[in-house]
C-alpha cells in the first residue's frame, strides 16, 4: 500500500510542470477567421513574439520569482457577439491573470465590459475608439494612438499641400472607422478644407462601383476613409480601375499592410496613418530597438513587421514592465504601475491618462503618415509626415499616370 502511495505521488509530481505555480496566463481572442483576419494575425504575431522572447530569456522577474508566460486564446471569428462569452471563459475557466485585447474597436469594447466586471487588466493594442475609456473603466489601458487622432496628420499634410482641397469621406460603418472620420471631419473643417461627400458603407461591401461614381460626381479631389484590410484594399483597387483620378488618397489600416503592395499601380501614392513604421526610430528605455525588433521578427515569421505586430508586441512589453515595476502580479499593484508609467519603447512614447473621464487612454504615442512610393525600383512605404520624422518627400498630387 505504501509503495502504491509513493508511486502515485511520484506520478503526480512528474505530471506537474516544474514552473506551474510561477506561470502567468495571458488570455485573448483573435480573428483567425472572418474579415478582420489579416490585421488580427499581425497583432497575434506580435503577442506571440513577445511571449517567446520573454520565455527564452527565462521569464518575467518580480518579487523574487520568475514567471513564464502562457497564452490561452480563442477564435472570435471577427464577431462581436462571441467576445464576451470567450473573455468570460478566459477568466473563469482558463484563469487568465491578464488579458490582451482582440483586434478592432468593435471587438475590444465588449471585451472591456468583461475585463472590468472581473477586475482583470487588459492591454489594448487593437481598439482605438475612445468610448470605452470614457466610462470609468479602471483596468483597460491603450498602447496605441486613439481614433480621434488617426487622420490628424493626413489633414495637416493635405492642408499644407492644397488649402482648397475638396474631400470625399467614405468609410466603413464600424465603431472605429466612424470615430476616426467624425474627428477628421471636424479637423478638416477647422483647417478650412471642404467636405463634399460624407458616406459610410457596410463593412462587407465588395462592389464599390456606385460609391466611386459618387466620389467622382462630388468633384472631390481627395479621399479620406476606408476601414480595415479587405474593404480598404478593394476600395483602392476599384478607384484605380474606374480612373477616379484623385490628387490625394488616405485610407485607414489596409495600406499599412505589406500585402497592399500587391495591388501594384492601385497602391502608388496612397497614404495611410500608421502607429509605427520601420523607418521611425526611438531610443527605447525598455525593450529592443526598432532594428533589433524588425530583424528578429523577420527571422521568426519570414514577414516584415507592420504596426499591428509592433503594437501587439508593445502590449507585452508594457505589461512586462509594469509587473517588474510592481514587483508583483497582484492586479492592483500592476494597475498602479501602469498608471504611473511614462516610458519610451521602439514603438514610441507610452503614457496613460489617469483622470476618471479618460482613464487608460493613451496620452503620448504619436501617429505618422506613410505613403506607397517606388523605393529602389520596388513598391514600398515611406514616412512622409510629420516633417521631423519623414524618410521621403510627400508625393502630391498623385500623378494621373498612376491612376
Amino acid at each position: 500500500m505504501k509503495r502504491l502511495f509513493l508511486l502515485a505521488a511520484a506520478a503526480a509530481f512528474i505530471a506537474t510542470p516544474a514552473f506551474a505555480e510561477d506561470t502567468i496566463t495571458v488570455g485573448f481572442t483573435d480573428s483567425q477567421t472572418g474579415p478582420l483576419n489579416v490585421d488580427s494575425l499581425g497583432q497575434q504575431h506580435g503577442y506571440e513574439f513577445w511571449r517567446d522572447e520573454v520565455n527564452a530569456k527565462g521569464g518575467i522577474k518580480a518579487g523574487g520569482k520568475t514567471y513564464k508566460v502562457k497564452f490561452v486564446s480563442y477564435d472570435d471569428q471577427s464577431v462581436g457577439g462571441r467576445v464576451q462569452q470567450l473573455y468570460t471563459r478566459l477568466i473563469n475557466q482558463d484563469k487568465a491573470n491578464f488579458l490582451f485585447s482582440p483586434y478592432s474597436s468593435g471587438l475590444t469594447a465588449p471585451a472591456a465590459v468583461i475585463s472590468e466586471q472581473y477586475s482583470r487588466i487588459m492591454i489594448d493594442s487593437g481598439g482605438a475608439e475612445e468610448k470605452p475609456f470614457e466610462q470609468g473603466n479602471k483596468y483597460l489601458f491603450m498602447v496605441i494612438t486613439s481614433a480621434s487622432h488617426y487622420l490628424s496628420g493626413a489633414v495637416a499634410a493635405l492642408k499644407a499641400k492644397d488649402p482648397s482641397a475638396k474631400i470625399a469621406m467614405v468609410y466603413s460603418d464600424d465603431p472605429f472607422s466612424k470615430a476616426v472620420l467624425a474627428a477628421a471631419a471636424q479637423q478638416a473643417k477647422a483647417a478650412g478644407l471642404q467636405i463634399v461627400m460624407n458616406e459610410a458603407y457596410s463593412p462587407s461591401t465588395t462592389d464599390f462601383g456606385p460609391i466611386v461614381n459618387k466620389i467622382v460626381s462630388s468633384n472631390a479631389d481627395a479621399v479620406l476613409g476606408g476601414g480595415h484590410y479587405s474593404d480598404g484594399a478593394t476600395l483602392a483597387r476599384q478607384m484605380h480601375d474606374q480612373k477616379a483620378n484623385m490628387k490625394w488618397i488616405s485610407l485607414l489600416v489596409a495600406p499599412a499592410d505589406d500585402k497592399f503592395g500587391d495591388l501594384g499601380a492601385s497602391a502608388l501614392g496612397v497614404t495611410v496613418p500608421s502607429q509605427w513604421e520601420l523607418q521611425v526610430n526611438y531610443k527605447p528605455q525598455f525593450g529592443p530597438t526598432t532594428a533589433a525588433f524588425a530583424k528578429a521578427f523577420q527571422d521568426k515569421f519570414h514577414l516584415k513587421a507592420d504596426y499591428h505586430a509592433a503594437s501587439g508586441y508593445t502590449s507585452g512589453v508594457v505589461l512586462q514592465h509594469a509587473i517588474e515595476l510592481a514587483g508583483s502580479i497582484d492586479p492592483e499593484k500592476v494597475t498602479a504601475a501602469l498608471n504611473g508609467m511614462d516610458i519610451t519603447t521602439f514603438f514610441g512614447h507610452i503614457k496613460f491618462m489617469t483622470d476618471p473621464g479618460h482613464h487608460g487612454l493613451q496620452a503620448a504615442h504619436e501617429m505618422v503618415l506613410a505613403q506607397w512610393q517606388m523605393v529602389n525600383g520596388k513598391l514600398g512605404r515611406q514616412v512622409v509626415w510629420p516633417q521631423a520624422a519623414k524618410s521621403a518627400d510627400l508625393l502630391f498630387p498623385i500623378p494621373a499616370a498612376m491612376q
